[in-house]
């Protein structure tokens, strides 16, 4: 076979193949094998149909076609290999010579994987929160510990945010007590939008004895109203922030000795936010540096994907997307809207990785590949041979590869960026490690976004093999 490629317009590339007679004819011979066992002829066990009655059975035409419909698949797929370029959608094939007798030879024409220019990477600078707490944010978290503790105490002011107020709740539809809606000696906090939208607007500012109804457009069942009978309304009694509260609240024999280890647990979270806010950070940043229009195909193929995920929640809890638009009262164009932008935003950052990682000369060998399916193996509960075997079928070893060089890629990027806190000052780096390891977090980042994708798809594919062999 001898193959050659043409760039073109658009992110497409031409393959032109010619194979000759002397290769065709193994084609032709495994094909005429096939017909035999699968052509039923009279008188003749399945395998045991003469090639010469076989052919004049079928016809040479039909059997050339049969031949090309079986190989042309791998002679593309082995073209495509020889002019190592990475498709993204289905080849348009066009048979130039051969399609009777004779030599074969085909054109495709197949879109592929764009490079794009992530020009100016080395200079990108993440600005980042404050590492440690204020005192403020510590104050707050003494406050929340003190709720904790705190009293109960009725009063006759108007309701405010905070506060616990005891209602009975009726559910009211086309002017009727709806049924499953209603409960009665309701606590609430106001403030915490728990009940419904605009609940809380309405209970601000009520006393006991008065009445709040409230429309409902997501009721079970259909839109509704809401009617709210405040009862009581009740103020929380802190207790006053000591030594003695702390000794009761806590391990702590005095309130300064709670503040600091408040103190210490909220700066080794903003340090971990911090860090995961890094990544973000620096996957958006490089992809920022994008300039050229994300190829359609790859678009299209996030968002249906991303459709898909959502149908399978919601399945899980019985409902179909047009049940939850419906429900939620959004409009089916934005629903489409968001998930366009964030495909474009998702192929925006896979180019970018894509193109950094080959600037850095950053690669996955065989090794990264089979601890990555270790691990995978280890989350779902599966074993590594059998799973590596059934990605090697269903092509899902190449997605593995190409989404470990992408976190491989992130990482370089987090630990080569310039960190500025707000003010524009430079960042110890080394404080954002102090509350995770990196490598760990990284790795189990990589396995919780490739095993719900790459294993998935892999799932997929059999069971479409499975559903085909079945018909």
């Amino acid at each position: 076979m001898r193959s050659t490629s043409e760039a073109l317009e658009g992110n497409r590339v031409k393959l032109t193949v010619e194979i000759d007679e002397e290769e065709l004819r193994g084609a032709v011979d495994e094909t005429i094998r096939r017909l035999q066992k699968e052509v039923a002829v009279p008188g003749f066990r399945p395998g045991k149909v003469p090639r010469r009655l076989l052919e004049v059975r079928l016809g040479a035409e039909a059997i050339r076609a049969e031949v090309i419909r079986h190989a042309l698949p791998d002679y593309y797929a082995q073209a495509v290999e020889e002019a190592d370029i990475d498709t993204i959608a289905a080849p348009e094939i066009d048979i130039t010579s051969g399609e009777d007798a004779g030599a074969l030879a085909f054109d495709a024409v197949v879109e592929v994987r764009p490079k794009v220019s992530v020009a100016g990477y080395e200079g990108l600078v993440v600005t980042l929160p404050p590492l440690e707490p204020t005192d403020l944010e510590i104050a707050a978290r003494v406050d929340r510990l003190r709720e904790q503790f705190a009293q109960l105490s009725e009063v006759e002011r108007p309701a405010r945010d905070g506060d616990l107020v005891t209602v009975d709740v009726h559910g009211v539809r086309d002017g009727e007590v709806a049924e499953g809606l209603s409960a009665d000696d309701f606590v609430y906090e106001v403030g915490t939008g728990g009940i419904a939208d605009g609940a809380d607007e309405q209970l601000r500012g009520k006393k006991a004895g008065d009445i709040v109804e409230i429309d409902a457009p997501q009721l079970k069942g259909g839109a509704g109203q809401l009617r709210l009978l405040v009862k009581q309304v009740r103020e929380k009694v802190l207790p006053e922030a000591n030594d003695e509260w702390a000794s009761d609240a806590s391990e702590f024999d005095t309130l300064e000795e709670l503040r600091s280890h408040l103190a210490d647990n909220l700066s080794s979270l903003k340090k971990l936010e911090a860090r995961l806010f890094l990544r973000e950070r620096v996957v958006e940043a490089l992809a920022e540096l994008v300039a050229d229009e994300m190829p359609v195909t790859l678009v299209a193929g996030e968002v249906e994907r991303a459709r898909e995920a959502l149908a399978h929640r919601l399945a899980e809890r019985g409902l179909t997307i047009d049940e939850y638009l419906e429900a939620s009262g959004q409009d089916p164009a934005e629903l489409d809207a968001e998930f366009e932008r964030q495909a474009v935003s998702q192929v925006r950052a896979d180019l970018a990785l894509r193109s950094l990682a080959e600037a850095e000369g950053i690669v996955v060998d065989d090794q990264d590949l089979a601890a990555q399916i270790e691990r995978l193996a280890s989350q779902t509960n599966q074993d590594a041979r059998s799973l590596a075997a059934r990605l090697a079928r269903t092509g899902g070893l190449e997605q593995l590869r190409s989404d470990v060089r992408n976190e491989k890629a992130v990482a370089w990027l987090v630990n080569s960026v310039d960190i500025v806190d707000e003010q524009g000052a430079p960042m110890d780096r080394t404080l954002l490690l102090e509350a995770v390891d990196s490598e760990e977090e990284d790795a189990n980042r990589a396995d919780a976004e490739v095993t719900g994708e790459v294993v998935e798809a892999a799932d997929e594919s059999a069971a479409e093999s499975a559903a085909g062999k079945e018909d």
